[in-house]
């Protein structure tokens, strides 16, 4: 439960603004907290992430998981590690051994990572609603011959989601035109497929495993509770929750994000203040979401009580990103390193516009650039026209668990604030966010995971994105091309187009009929997992 339900103190704000920032959800103590660590210039120390260049895939910190694996790991101090867990392990039975040392390939990760699948959490970012999803302004953008040919497509989807939470507005279109399952539906099964998998692997029918765990909204959260009571009827998660004996739609811890209010432009100088005349009426205050970095904050008590069922690993990533699933290799080389964390990066393509890139900082440490602020569209073309590999961040990251419990409050207190000013129909103000991924400046030991785009990063930010991936009007002589390979949308879309297909074929679990993605049958998801486990 958020504060803003636990007190009816004004925090200093005029009582006719204390209500009306209660009725739009604001958050009054944590936006007042933020206020009084702004003027008193505590915001100060958090300078702007300043490039310095551009770190290669060294394979020990940066390693790239698209290739063939030999990782080099003590084979004592592991086994300790994963005892002191709870996992007892002959590490040797799944690597080859050199003295003491364990030489791991991609298939020992994997049957290590599934065992570990107890230990592993799995978090989805909701975000708010699917407005911004269906802006015409942001999907015209990307290209507006495209547009032009997917426009039907378009509106059709937007008739079923606009204003829903993002989770439940569908996660592709079938060939035959039909909205296929929501983005957290996808989740869900995924989730199901990995503990029907550790099941048939060990024999052991445990199902308190893998737990799931959402950031949801103060505007969308019981919108998404109503929708979860309604799948225990979704074709897409019935079959798999009589399996395996887990009721998912039953069990998602949830943290409930409220509203920051916004704030007067910088322009006004300090003493900052809510900006409270939106759309010019008097004491309107605009509530304004304060970024995914909250979670630190936010999910605390559902990362304390994963902490005490003995989950040590837990994923973080976005809700509209259908390559966002479990990595048994990842889990694997998290827990056999010890690495406080481990983030997704994939090489940047033409519909990587938005979102950050690896860069070395200022201080010579592995850091997180926002694209469009930290550095800008032409340093990063003009890197990649040397030859040089721009490694996009995926939005997906893997926490040692015990480590960021015992770091919450340090991260809460230390991840930057940052402000950005805003000129819109509302009024001149500036916003205040905390951007997840920025915690990477503030690791020491940790992986950065280069994966393959179309693999792990299928993200849909806008529906047009959505529209791409399901191969919307790739037929048609009309569709955007261009000579250089790396500006040509087709190409892009063709990749992004057949990475979606294998998606919803293996981690999914579906097939096509007649041009529509169905479940597969549990005998027929149990021949596959049988014959692919290691």
């Amino acid at each position: 439960m958020s504060s803003f339900d636990r007190t009816r103190d004004n925090y200093g704000f005029p009582a006719p603004l204390a209500d009306a920032m209660r009725r739009k959800g604001i958050d009054l103590e944590l936006t007042r907290a933020i206020l009084t660590r702004y003027n008193a210039g505590e915001f100060d120390r958090f300078q702007p992430v300043q490039p310095t260049g551009f770190p290669r895939i060294d394979g020990k910190q940066i390693v790239d998981l698209t290739v063939p694996l030999e990782v080099r790991v003590d084979l004592a101090t592991a086994e300790a590690r994963l005892r002191h867990w709870g996992l007892d392990l002959d590490l040797s039975a799944y690597c080859r051994v050199e003295g003491e040392t364990g030489l791991f390939d991609r298939a020992g990760l994997t049957r290590i990572g599934i065992l570990l699948y107890p230990y592993v959490g799995y978090g989805v970012l909701n975000g708010g609603s699917a407005s911004s999803y269906f802006d015409y302004k942001k999907n015209v953008a990307l290209s507006p011959e495209l547009y032009e040919i997917c426009a039907d497509q378009f509106h059709f989807l937007a008739e079923l989601g606009r204003n829903k939470a993002k989770a439940l507005v569908p996660g592709y279109i079938n060939e035959d035109g039909t909205p296929g399952a929501t983005f957290i539906e996808l989740k869900m099964r995924a989730l199901l497929l990995e503990i029907l998998r550790y099941q048939l692997y060990t024999g052991s029918k445990e199902q308190r495993i893998l737990p799931l765990f959402q950031m949801a909204s103060i505007y969308n959260y019981q919108e998404l509770e109503k929708a979860y009571e309604s799948f225990g009827d979704s074709p897409y998660l019935r079959d798999l929750m009589d399996e395996t004996g887990v009721e998912i739609n039953k069990e998602v811890l949830t943290g409930v994000q409220p509203m920051l209010a916004a704030y007067t432009h910088s322009s006004f100088g300090r003493p900052k203040e809510v900006f409270t005349t939106a759309y010019g009426k008097p004491n309107n205050p605009l509530p304004m979401p304060g970024g995914h970095g909250q979670n630190f904050q936010i999910l605390g008590p559902c990362y304390r009580e994963l902490l005490a069922r003995g989950v040590k690993l837990v994923y973080l990533g976005n809700v509209d990103n259908l390559g966002f699933t479990v990595n048994p290799v990842a889990v694997a080389l998290l827990a056999l390193q010890e690495k406080t964390a481990g983030f997704e990066f994939a090489f940047r393509t033409i519909v990587d516009t938005k979102g950050g890139v690896l860069v070395l900082d200022q201080n010579g440490r592995l850091n997180c650039a926002d694209l469009g602020v930290a550095i800008s569209q032409e340093e990063v073309l003009a890197a990649e026209q040397r030859g040089e590999q721009i490694l996009f961040n995926c939005a997906t990251g893997l926490f040692n668990l015990e480590y960021l419990v015992a770091h919450l409050e340090e991260i809460t207190t230390n991840l930057p604030v940052r402000f950005s000013d805003q000129d819109k129909d509302a009024g001149r103000y500036s916003q205040a966010e905390q951007v997840t991924w920025e915690v990477i400046g503030m690791l020491d030991d940790f992986y950065v995971f280069g994966i393959d785009k179309y693999d792990r990063f299928l993200a849909a930010k806008i529906a047009l994105e959505t529209l791409l991936a399901s191969g919307v009007g790739l037929n048609d002589p009309r569709f955007p091309q261009a000579a250089d390979p790396a500006k040509d949308l087709k190409t892009t879309a063709t990749k992004l187009h057949a990475g979606l297909q294998r998606k919803l074929m293996t981690v999914y679990g579906l097939k096509k009929v007649a041009g529509r993605w169905t479940p597969k049958t549990i005998a027929e998801l149990k021949k596959e997992m049988s014959a692919a486990i290691p």
